[in-house]
């Protein structure tokens, strides 16, 4: 899976750093540090995209078409839909599926786990690594 990189606008407070996400409307979020709010805006960046499919991600706007106003700041973010998922939606699901019943029998001899046996090819087969 690809990342996503949007624009995010950095405001230094009094106490803190507020962040907002010019091409998210409405995602915004703060932190007690900059390292903080970065974390807290790919949350917040997760939240915002997590029900809308990859191809429909709004578009972002080039760094320098955003304004700032005063302290502002602008950082280009990374946001890591598979890192997201892995974190944040890693509750098992349930699938049905069929097999030959003298294979199911030797798998069962062999006491092998299906579910385990299942997530291990499916890693193979998309290339991805467990973490």
């Amino acid at each position: 899976m690809k990342k996503y990189f949007y624009p995010v606008i950095f405001e230094p407070e009094e106490v803190g750093v507020s962040v907002y996400v010019p091409d998210l409307p409405g995602c915004f979020t703060q932190g007690d540090s900059l390292e903080e709010a970065l974390d807290n805006v790919q949350e917040a960046m997760g939240l915002f995209l997590e029900d809308i499919d990859p191809k429909d991600y709004p578009k972002a706007t080039k760094p320098n078409e955003v304004d700032l106003e005063g302290q502002q700041f602008i950082m280009m973010v990374a946001f890591d839909k598979l890192a997201y998922d892995r974190k944040y939606n890693a509750k098992a699901v349930k699938k049905t599926l069929s097999i030959p019943a003298w294979l199911n029998n030797m798998a069962q001899e062999r006491n092998i786990n299906f579910s385990n046996l299942l997530q291990k090819a499916l890693l193979n087969e998309l290339g991805v690594t467990q973490q």
